[in-house]
């Protein structure tokens, strides 16, 4: 069959290296942008989309399997929710498959083929398991109770089920043997322009299996010629479906390249007397544009290359004069069919200019299309008035906050919590401006700022034939590794009362998980006492009371999840004793919701005997507790305050926070960097000596007790001191005062801490 027409510019490239542009060509001196690392960007985009489970290749940190509950695995989410509309998907792998068959040797090139199959693949596999032979699936989980929640998709079950779902229910499959023209259509359409685009690049038997399927899709979606099924199911309410008849028209037009058998052309033939035509006339409609919901110019481009009838390369060329020279226009260029998802409308026409010059109007003069192409994709990444790009990555001035639930990353279920989305989703088209050129990064702003697989459809489309005309190379280091806003797991302390009496403590274990956000089973946290009061009246240390007031985690016994696990006081060196809490079950603490983020549990400690003479100033747990001060909400709540004194253990193993002896892990909030040169040697300690007017000098900065070393007793002794205790000798305050300010403070103890985990160097 029939095979693209190779561009004048790339076949003259083709002959001089004999294999496309060598690796590690740059981009061409004339490319506006690197269209190369944009598709490599896009087609991130649509592994971040995927669902189900993970393939091997997949490359985003912060994704992993969800919903494997579904009857039909695989496939793409739809846009920042997480059903899998086959009708949008459909029309998006057709176009993905399109940008392929047309334009493959710019994609090879520039490195990207393997990714583009890859991503191909994958979602022509979805289609086929949708068909189940009597029945197609059209689409899997429920729309309305979906968009109730805001949260990452690999938990989803927990955060619908905490927000009273049936997880089950909510993720239901819908199907039919009729009366779903529309979404068959457009599935048909996929798996024929998948088989045609994978040609010599998949297993052939899997390849074979493509078309198979693309024909009983079709003769299903031909038999009942209607969408009543469709319209009256909940896809409707979300992507309700304007007419079929163009879907039939591109699927048909699809088959006929894909198989050769004039039925499919004679079907397409059939199929014009029923697509729509403008208001008013009996003229074939030319005044819209290609997209999920209309087929038609998508399908008369290719009725006008199975054909080359003089009648329909005027209707092709019609609708270009169209987009080109009488739609609104954004600034002046950017093509503005309506306000839902502008850019989309743009790259997609812009791409069925290319496609159509360099077929049905090849030998024309084509100048003016070529022109209109490139202004519009170059508008859309970065050539506007603005100098915004409206693709989340690419550029200085790109969108950070799509209205994307994932990529957003909230632990509460609250689209505006956190500020900034807290993955970057390389690759996704945005919606776009307003009429009128304003653009605002506003991830509540769904018009504007909402992502579709539809809508990076078109745009991927587009962007093999800028490459197919450019040149370029992909970026072997993309995509970047992210670093973390903070630790994912820590505990938040707060102070119920410390006295002579004894203490109790507040502490909420939190899962703010993101790379990937996930269940974690045994995170535990150590707080750790200084218990030498014990010892100087005679008593057992390890008979201290610990009693717990509340367990969180023992509320969800009812769903099976395990209680905390509090340990005994425990020996850790010396006078230093800690209790270890652990939460043996995952699912008591999960970012879903303001409840279910955080797990409380309350502590009491009390000397052996209920006996007087606590000492709460003491404890290494306590070295920031005493003297910060948690923050309070609007209605006045109180919150303890997140510090590294209280180490946070993931199975056993320490994740985040400082231990007594200076061992620290700081929760993997970035990644780890290469020092450019070897560190300089750290003075030691007693380097600086400052002599005092009394005569003394320092003798081991920070050696507060005056035993001749700077260890976590003088941390101790400092913080007892400031509590009243009076335990330091003149020696031993001129050693601590390690900010030489010439007065101990609390400040000064913490300076000792840091100094112990190499933070920083005394003096400071």
């Amino acid at each position: 069959m029939k095979k693209r027409i190779t561009g004048a510019l790339t076949a003259a490239a083709m002959l001089l290296t004999g294999a496309g542009l060598l690796p590690g060509t740059p981009v061409a001196a004339e490319a506006e942008f690197d269209y190369a690392k944009a598709l490599q960007m896009s087609l991130y985009f649509y592994e971040c989309q995927q669902a189900g489970h993970l393939p091997e290749w997949n490359r985003v940190e912060w994704r992993a399997d969800s919903t494997t509950i579904d009857e039909i695995d695989g496939g793409w989410y739809d846009a920042g929710d997480h059903v899998k509309f086959n009708h949008p998907m459909a029309y998006s792998a057709a176009m993905l498959a399109w940008g392929l068959y047309q334009y493959p040797e710019g994609i090879e090139s520039c490195g990207e083929m393997t990714s583009y199959v890859n991503n191909l693949e994958f979602v022509m596999d979805y289609f086929v398991r949708c068909d189940k032979g009597d029945t197609v699936v059209f689409q899997v989980g429920n729309g309305t109770d979906d968009h109730t929640w805001w949260g990452p998709v690999e938990l989803y079950q927990y955060g619908m089920e905490d927000a009273g779902g049936d997880y089950a229910a909510i993720r239901e499959t819908l199907e039919a043997s009729e009366g779903c023209s529309c979404v068959f259509g457009n599935m048909a359409a996929a798996l024929a322009a998948g088989y045609c685009a994978l040609d010599g690049r998949i297993d052939e038997t899997k390849r074979e299996g493509y078309l198979t399927h693309a024909e009983h899709i079709f003769e299903l979606a031909d038999a009942s010629r209607s969408d009543d099924v469709y319209q009256n199911s909940n896809a409707s309410q979300f992507y309700r479906s304007s007419h079929f008849y163009d879907e039939l028209f591109y699927a048909a037009n699809w088959l006929y390249i894909a198989s050769g058998d004039q039925v499919y052309l004679e079907k397409a033939s059939s199929y014009i007397p029923l697509l729509d035509t403008e208001l008013g006339s009996d003229e074939l409609k030319f005044s819209w544009e290609h997209c999920w919901d209309d087929a038609m110019q998508g399908g008369m481009l290719l009725y006008a290359q199975n054909t080359m009838d003089p009648f329909y390369i005027g209707r092709v060329e019609r609708h270009l004069q169209y987009i080109e020279n009488e739609a609104k226009k954004v600034d002046g260029t950017l093509t503005y069919i309506q306000n839902w998802g502008c850019c989309r409308y743009a790259a997609t026409g812009a791409f069925l200019t290319a496609v159509a010059c360099d077929t049905v109007l090849k030998g024309k003069d084509t100048s003016a299309h070529e022109a209109y192409y490139e202004s519009q994709i170059n508008y859309i990444l970065g050539d506007n008035p603005n100098g915004h790009s409206y693709v989340v990555g690419f550029g200085e001035n790109s969108p950070r906050n799509a209205h994307h639930r994932t990529s957003h990353g909230s632990w509460k279920n609250d689209v505006f919590m956190p500020d900034t989305n807290r993955h970057i989703l390389y690759g996704a088209l945005v919606g776009g401006p307003t009429e009128d050129g304003q653009y605002e990064d506003d991830r509540n702003n769904y018009i504007n700022n909402e992502v579709t697989t539809d809508y990076n459809a078109g745009y991927t489309a587009l962007l093999c034939k800028m490459i197919d005309k450019y040149g370029g190379q992909n970026d072997p280091a993309f995509p970047p590794k992210e670093a973390h806003d903070g630790p994912e797991f820590y505990v938040e302390t707060l102070s119920k009362g410390m006295d002579a009496q004894g203490a109790t403590l507040s502490f909420k274990i939190t899962n703010h998980s993101a790379w990937p956000a996930r269940v974690q089973d045994n995170i535990s946290f150590r707080y750790y006492m200084d218990l030498s009061e014990a010892v100087d009246k005679g008593l057992d240390p390890t008979k201290v009371v610990v009693r717990c007031d509340r367990d969180q985690a023992a509320m969800y016994a009812g769903k099976g999840i395990a209680p905390a696990e509090i340990s005994d006081i425990q020996h850790y060196d010396g006078d230093i004793y800690y209790v270890e809490v652990n939460l043996p079950d995952g699912r008591a603490v999960l970012p879903v919701s303001e409840g279910m983020q955080q797990c409380e549990i309350l502590l009491a400690f009390v000397l052996p005997d209920y006996q007087s003479g606590w000492d709460p100033s003491n404890d290494f747990s306590n070295t920031e507790l005493l003297t910060a001060s948690g923050e309070a909400d609007e209605d006045g709540t109180l919150h303890g305050i997140v510090t590294k004194y209280v180490p946070v253990y993931v199975n056993g193993t320490l994740y985040y926070g400082i231990e007594p002896d200076g061992t620290e892990a700081d929760g993997d909030t970035a990644p780890v960097e290469t020092p450019t040169q070897a560190p300089t040697a750290v003075p030691t300690q007693a380097a600086t000596q400052t002599p005092t007017g009394g005569g003394l000098t320092v003798t081991v900065w920070g050696d507060a007790d005056d035993d001749g070393d700077c260890d976590i007793m003088d941390v101790i002794t400092v913080n007892k001191e400031q509590l009243g205790s009076e335990v330091l000798s003149e020696q031993g305050a001129l050693n601590a005062d390690v900010d030489r300010s010439g007065a101990l403070s609390f400040t000064d103890a913490v300076n000792i801490m840091r100094s112990l985990v190499d933070l920083v160097t005394l003096p400071v």
